[in-house]
C-alpha cells in the first residue's frame, strides 16, 4: 500500500520524503544508447524549426539558422574525428560565450568526448588543477586565452581562427560513423566553484543532462511562437552550460553575449524582442537599481520572464525589482553543479509571487530536510540540511573518491550542505550554507539573513556578512557594505539598523565599507576573500 503524500507540500510523513508536485517527465529507458546530442535533436524534430535563428550574437547580430545547425554539428564532429579525438577523450574548453560554443558542445557529445568547460578568467593554478582532474586530450580556446594552456596530446584549437571556421563548414561528414554512447557514459566534467574548499571536478553523465532537459520540458507552458532566450550566464557554469543546449533542443532562439555589458544586454532585449532573460543575481540587482540610469532608455516590453539562478536573491532585491518592473515575473531556481543544475524551479507568474522561494521540486525529483545533528527527516517549515535524489544527481567527483563518500550515500541521496526548508505548499526556501553559519557563543547565525536586512537599507547597494574571530564569543558577524553613491551612512547607523530587527546574538558587531562585494560568475559571494580582507586589518571607510 502506497504511503500517503500531502498533495499540498508533497511530504510523506511516513518516509519523511518530499515528492515533486510537477507532472512526471517521461525519460528514455536507461539501457537505451543515447547521447545528449541525439536526444536534443529528437526534441527539436517536434518544433520543425527551419527559418528561425538558432543562435544569435548579441553584439554582431551574426545568426545561425536552425536549418544549418545539424550540418555544423556534423562538420565539427567529423573534423574532430579526423584529428584523432575518440570516445572518452576529454576536451578542456576555455572560451567566453559565443554562438559557436553550444555547437561545439553538441559535436563533442555526439562523439562521446567529455566536455570540460572552464572559466576563461581562471588563474594558471586553477587551470592546472582542472587539467589534473580531467586529463584533457585537446583544448579549445581563443587567441586571448590560449597562452594559459600547456601542450596536450592534440593541439589547442582556437574558436576565433580560420581553422575552426573551416571545421565548422566542412562538407566531409558524409558517412560519419558515430560511436555508441550510453546514458551512463560521462558527458561532462564541470568544476565546482571552490568557494569553500579546493576545486572539484563534478562528473555528469549523458543521462543526467537528458533527465534535466526532460524535466525542464515537462514544466514548460505551451507556446505559439519560439522563445527568444538571452543568456547572460557563462556557458562554463552549470546554469549556462545546461541552458544553452536545452534552449536549442526546445527550438528557442539563443542570444549569446561574449562578455556582460548592461547596455548591450538591454539593447539586445529591445531590438531582438527577447522573451526570456537568463541572468545571475548581480545582474538582477543592477536592473533593480536601474542599471546606472540606463534601464529606462530601453523598451523591455517583449520580456515575458526573467530567470535568476546560481545564487539566491534577497527578498529586498526581489521587492525592489518588482517595484521597477511590476509586470515582469522574476523566477528563481535552486540547484548545484552536482545536481546538473536546478532541482527546484519557480514556474509562472503566480509562483513568482511567493517571496523568497526558489520554486518547487522539478519532475522526477525527491528531497529530504534532515536535522544536521540527529539525521532525522523534518516536516514542512522546519529548517535542516537539504538532501536530494533523482536522475539529475552526479556520478561523482573525478579523481577524488574520498570527496564523494560524505555527500552521496548508497541510496542515491546527495547532501547539499545547504540549510533550507519547504513550506506547506512545497516551495523551497534557502537559508544559508551550513559551513558558512557564524558560531556566536552557542548560537548559529545565518549570514544570508543579515545580508537580506542590510540590503533593505535605503543607503545600501550591496552587502555581505562573514564570521570574524572573537576571543569571548568565538565568532561575531561582520558586515562588508557597499554604500549608495553620495551616502554618508556610517558604521554605528548600520549596526543600529540591524540591531533593531534581530535577536541580540545576531547583531552586526563590525562594519567595513567597500567599493564592491567580490563574487564569482554565478553571483556567489566569495567569503574567503572577505575573510582574508577582514584579517588583514581593513578599516571602515567612513
Amino acid at each position: 500500500m502506497a504511503e500517503p503524500i500531502d498533495p499540498n507540500s508533497g511530504f510523506c510523513p511516513a518516509t519523511k520524503v518530499y515528492h515533486s508536485l510537477r507532472p512526471p517527465a517521461p525519460l528514455p529507458p536507461e539501457t537505451v544508447p543515447l547521447s545528449v546530442t541525439h536526444y536534443a535533436f529528437s526534441l527539436l524534430l517536434h518544433h520543425h524549426q527551419t527559418t528561425t535563428s538558432a543562435l544569435i550574437d548579441a553584439a554582431t547580430r551574426h545568426r545561425i539558422p536552425y536549418s544549418d545547425l545539424p550540418r555544423h554539428v556534423n562538420s565539427l564532429a567529423a573534423s574532430f574525428r579526423q584529428i584523432g579525438l575518440s570516445k572518452n577523450d576529454a576536451a578542456l574548453v576555455l572560451v567566453p560565450n559565443s554562438v559557436h560554443v553550444p555547437i561545439l558542445y553538441l559535436a563533442l557529445y555526439s562523439l562521446g568526448v567529455v566536455v570540460s568547460p572552464s572559466n576563461p578568467a581562471s588563474s594558471p593554478s586553477d587551470i592546472s588543477r582542472q587539467i589534473y582532474l580531467s586529463k584533457p586530450a585537446v583544448a579549445f580556446a581563443t587567441s586571448d586565452t590560449a597562452h594559459k594552456l600547456p601542450c596536450l596530446r592534440y593541439k589547442t584549437i582556437l574558436l576565433d581562427s580560420p581553422e575552426f571556421e573551416t571545421m565548422l563548414n566542412s562538407t566531409r561528414y558524409e558517412g560519419l560513423e558515430l560511436p555508441e554512447v550510453f546514458q551512463s557514459d560521462t558527458a561532462a566534467i564541470l568544476y565546482s566553484s571552490g568557494t569553500t574548499g579546493k576545486i572539484k571536478g563534478v562528473v555528469l553523465t549523458h543521462g543526467n543532462i537528458i533527465a534535466t532537459m526532460a524535466g525542464a520540458r515537462a514544466g514548460m507552458p505551451a507556446r505559439t511562437s519560439p522563445a527568444v532566450a538571452l543568456c547572460t550566464v557563462p556557458y562554463f557554469h552549470v546554469y549556462g552550460f545546461i541552458y544553452c543546449v536545452r534552449s536549442l533542443a526546445f527550438g528557442d532562439s539563443v542570444v549569446s553575449m561574449r562578455r556582460f555589458d548592461m547596455q548591450l544586454m538591454l539593447r539586445a532585449v529591445e531590438e531582438l524582442k527577447v522573451t526570456h532573460l537568463a541572468l545571475a543575481p548581480p545582474v538582477a540587482v543592477a536592473m533593480a537599481n536601474g542599471g546606472s540610469g540606463v534601464v529606462e532608455r530601453f523598451d523591455l516590453g517583449s520580456l515575458e520572464v526573467v530567470l535568476s539562478g546560481g545564487a539566491p536573491l534577497t527578498n529586498a532585491v526581489v521587492e525592489k525589482f518588482k517595484r521597477r518592473f511590476p509586470n515582469l515575473p522574476i523566477l528563481q531556481a535552486y540547484g548545484l553543479t552536482e545536481t546538473t543544475g536546478a532541482v527546484t524551479r519557480t514556474i509562472g507568474p503566480s509562483e513568482s509571487k511567493v517571496l523568497g522561494a526558489t520554486g518547487r521540486l522539478i519532475s522526477n525529483c525527491q528531497a529530504k530536510i534532515v536535522d544536521p545533528h540527529t539525521g532525522i527527516g523534518l516536516p514542512p517549515n522546519k529548517q535542516g540540511e537539504l538532501c536530494v535524489r533523482g536522475p539529475y544527481v552526479m556520478k561523482g567527483y573525478v579523481s577524488d573518491e574520498e570527496a564523494v563518500t560524505p555527500v552521496l550515500d548508497s541510496e542515491g541521496w546527495l547532501r547539499t550542505g545547504d540549510l533550507c526548508y519547504f513550506n506547506s505548499e512545497g516551495f523551497l526556501f534557502f537559508v544559508d550554507r551550513l559551513k558558512e553559519l557564524i558560531k556566536y557563543k552557542a548560537f548559529q547565525v545565518p549570514p544570508a539573513e543579515l545580508e537580506q536586512l542590510l540590503q533593505s537599507h535605503p543607503d545600501v547597494v550591496d552587502a555581505a556578512v562573514i564570521p570574524y574571530p572573537d576571543e569571548e564569543a568565538g565568532q561575531v558577524p561582520m558586515a562588508f557594505v557597499v554604500r549608495r553613491s553620495g551616502s554618508k551612512v556610517n558604521e554605528s547607523q548600520i549596526m543600529e539598523f540591524v540591531a533593531q530587527q534581530v535577536a541580540s546574538y545576531k547583531k552586526i558587531r563590525r562594519v567595513s565599507f567597500i567599493d564592491s562585494i567580490p563574487k564569482n560568475a554565478p553571483g556567489k559571494v566569495l567569503r574567503k576573500e572577505l575573510i582574508k580582507l577582514s584579517l588583514s586589518g581593513a578599516k571602515s571607510k567612513l
